[in-house]
């Protein structure tokens, strides 16, 4: 009974084990080394199939090619504002520095992919509609979503305080995540100029096998990157708020 009693507490405080910043650092530089890796090989191999192998699309021609880089990056701009949003609360709730921070450590990555996806989405658009930009609610959606990552990322940064920086990063994240669900289903709720989903879980893909791998191998990629950026970054900021308080403690 005793034993039993004692070891109860911990249990619920197993899924916070990599919290802690040491155990952070043993994990973080191994899974970033093999992210970076992953993401190089498979988006060396992505790019090959999709701008070499790839066969020319009936309808779009040579210009769809720019879809396999504009698609996951449009994909992750939504995921990883989620995921922003998902730690900055963990962190701000739980009081969990290493959330909060990996939450500061994924907005840029989201910050990039959402302005990769905009950019390519414009590259796309002008030989495809005739157009760079239109007011679709896709694309103003989509832009709305970076200036919340700019929102947000010059917020944590402007605050000096750890606790009233994740505290204010977690209630600015939390609220923009309502646009992500708008982001994704404009094409539905809104007669929207830009096209619907190619990939469905409930139906077969309507692209050709080597466009699908192609899609797949950049998708990979991606996310890869993200980890290994976010994980590289969230390192940096864990060094250097250790560091800032360690000095704080010695001035005192």
């Amino acid at each position: 009974m005793t034993l039993a009693a004692s070891s109860a507490p911990t249990a619920p405080r197993r899924w916070t084990m990599f919290a802690s910043p040491a155990r952070f650092e043993r994990l973080a530089p191994v899974v970033a080394r093999w992210c970076w890796v992953i993401a190089l090989v498979t988006g060396l191999a992505g790019l090959y199939v999709g701008f070499v192998v790839a066969p020319t699309d009936a309808t779009q021609g040579e210009a769809y090619r720019i879809l396999f880089i504009h698609v996951p990056a449009a994909w992750l701009s939504m995921v990883c504002y989620l995921a922003v949003a998902f730690w900055a609360v963990v962190g701000w709730v739980f009081k969990i520095r290493m959330a909060s921070r990996l939450a500061r450590a994924l907005a840029p990555s989201g910050a990039l992919y959402t302005a990769m996806a905009l950019w390519t989405g414009a590259l796309w658009g002008q030989p495809t509609w005739g157009t760079w930009w239109v007011w679709d609610a896709r694309l103003t959606s989509e832009l709305i979503l970076l200036l919340l990552y700019l929102g947000y990322i010059a917020l944590v940064e402007s605050i000096d305080d750890d606790r009233r920086s994740a505290q204010a990063g977690a209630l600015v994240a939390l609220v923009g995540a309502v646009n992500v669900p708008i982001i994704y289903f404009s094409v539905k709720w809104w007669n929207t100029l830009h096209q619907g989903a190619s990939i469905s879980m409930t139906a077969a893909p309507t692209m050709a096998r080597q466009m699908l791998l192609a899609l797949a191998l950049c998708t990979v990629a991606f996310w890869a990157h993200a980890i290994a950026a976010s994980l590289t970054r969230a390192r940096a900021l864990s060094f250097e708020q250790e560091q800032d308080a360690g000095w704080a403690s010695d001035a005192h």
